[in-house]
């Protein structure tokens, strides 16, 4: 009996302690769990806020058009710089579109606001059915004698394609500019740059320069 009592005794001791065992082994496993479960959301939420981080340095760090030197017609270096607290239109232009005749208007309201901090820039460009296919002299002397241009007017470039001149990089692609992503549609598209050298809109080429959308800015 006694040896019965013993082995019965010692088998029962056997579960109980598996049994305590298995609960300690199931607490610790849960622990685990819910350590590895909050480990993962805490990374979870630092790489969140680097990622936040990262976009809203992206943000902080998008490019004015200060940063930009070219050449005008007459082959002197033109540094946007100069032009900090102006706003500035800067136009695509040619010589022999359908479009040409907005010089006049160009011209017209250059006139009237180039004492109020406004200034255009014009860029002739041959992108569009070959409708510059001047000189910058030529372009110069035709812009002169047909319009009486007397805003800045840089020397030709292109402003589309591989060869796109680094500023209408700046003003196409919104990773550059902040605003948004465009393509020059034709000649005389309008670009408007605030007085922080930031662009602030896009305007389509057959929208007059003497339009209230542009006009309205401008006062």
């Amino acid at each position: 009996m006694g040896f019965l009592f013993n082995k019965s005794f010692s088998s029962n001791y056997c579960l109980i302690f598996n049994f305590i065992k298995n609960k300690k082994m199931k607490k610790l496993i849960v622990a685990f769990a819910f350590i590895s479960c909050f480990a993962c959301q805490q990374n979870q939420a630092q790489q969140k806020t680097a990622k936040n981080s990262t976009d809203k340095n992206k943000v902080m760090a998008k490019e004015n058009i200060y940063q930009f030197k070219v050449k005008d017609l007459e082959g002197n270096d033109f540094d946007f710089a100069s032009l900090k607290g102006k706003k500035i239109l800067v136009v695509n232009t040619a010589s022999k579109c359908g479009l040409t005749p907005q010089y006049k208007d160009l011209q017209a309201i250059y006139d009237q606001y180039k004492d109020k901090n406004f200034v255009i820039v014009g860029f002739p460009a041959n992108n569009f059915a070959s409708q510059e296919p001047g000189t910058n002299e030529e372009i110069g002397a035709f812009c002169q004698k047909n319009y009486g241009v007397t805003f800045p007017m840089m020397e030709k470039v292109s402003v589309k394609g591989d060869d796109m001149n680094e500023v209408y990089k700046f003003l196409t692609q919104k990773s550059k500019n902040g605003l948004q992503d465009s393509e020059v549609e034709w000649n005389f598209q309008k670009y408007l740059i605030n007085e922080q050298g930031e662009l602030v809109k896009v305007v389509s080429p057959k929208t007059l320069p003497t339009d209230p959308e542009i006009v309205n800015w401008l006062k």
